[in-house]
């Protein structure tokens, strides 16, 4: 059982605040660092296509500045990967990107596109970058993750943080808890993530097969309140709550 989850914080959404106004300022670097002091084990951030938030520049300054590791978002598209090849983050997570979305829907279709992902991942790993799929809770989608080379799925946690049922909440968690165990049992390191709080974190903290969350928006959003470094001292506090009931 492990006994520590890896908190990898997305600052995408700072940068979001500071496009609103085509200024430097919040600057998600200073927001990176703050998490890091805070205990953050990694730094998140999601190149799209249009830059609506975090800018080719972003992702080369967090890169080079932050004393952890950085797991680099994005679209499986030759431009991507290119930046990719480039930047040489800690780790790539390919994720579905539509323009008119407001944030990333649902998990990618391995399923439809395997020689295409295949091929990407095999660009990513030969530069020493890790592979990792935003995937649904899909038996299927996991299996095909393994199949095209992937070393870690991300679970899509969206659906779950935003039913308010009890019924349907437990329901999709053990979805989760299922396809986490799936996922292991294929060799694939499991992470989470989307949309969770403090409050939704702690069920998925202790499913025992996740070792890694990436959460963003919440973080963000209560900064306002509690400032940056606090907020990530919350949320870590509450995924250890999680842990800590993996075994009650």
């Amino acid at each position: 059982m492990k006994n520590k989850i890896r908190l990898f914080v997305n600052v995408d959404h700072v940068a979001t605040i500071r496009e609103a106004r085509k200024t430097v300022e919040p600057d998600p670097l200073r927001a990176a660092l703050l998490a890091e002091k805070a205990g953050a084990d990694g730094i998140t951030v999601h190149l799209r296509e249009d830059r609506r938030h975090i800018q080719d520049g972003d992702v080369y300054r967090i890169r080079e500045k932050i004393n952890t590791v950085l797991n680099l978002e994005m679209a499986a598209i030759d431009e991507m990967v290119q930046i990719a090849m480039k930047t040489k983050p800690f780790q790539v997570s390919l994720v579905p990107e539509k323009r008119q979305e407001i944030t990333t829907e649902g998990g990618l279709d391995i399923v439809s596109q395997k020689e295409h992902l295949k091929k990407i991942g095999e660009q990513i790993k030969a530069q020493g970058i890790r592979f990792s799929l935003f995937v649904d809770s899909d038996l299927q989608q996991i299996d095909a993750s393994r199949e095209v080379g992937a070393e870690s799925v991300e679970i899509n946690t969206g659906l779950y943080s935003e039913l308010r049922d009890d019924a349907a909440v437990q329901q999709e968690l053990e979805k989760i808890g299922k396809a986490a165990r799936h996922a292991a049992e294929q060799g694939l390191r499991v992470f989470a993530g989307h949309g969770l709080t403090d409050e939704n974190v702690v069920a998925i903290a202790g499913i025992p097969e996740i070792e890694e969350l990436n959460i963003g928006h919440s973080l963000v959003s209560r900064s306002v309140y509690y400032g940056f470094e606090q907020t990530v001292k919350n949320m870590l506090k509450a995924i250890q709550t999680g842990i800590t009931q993996r075994s009650h």
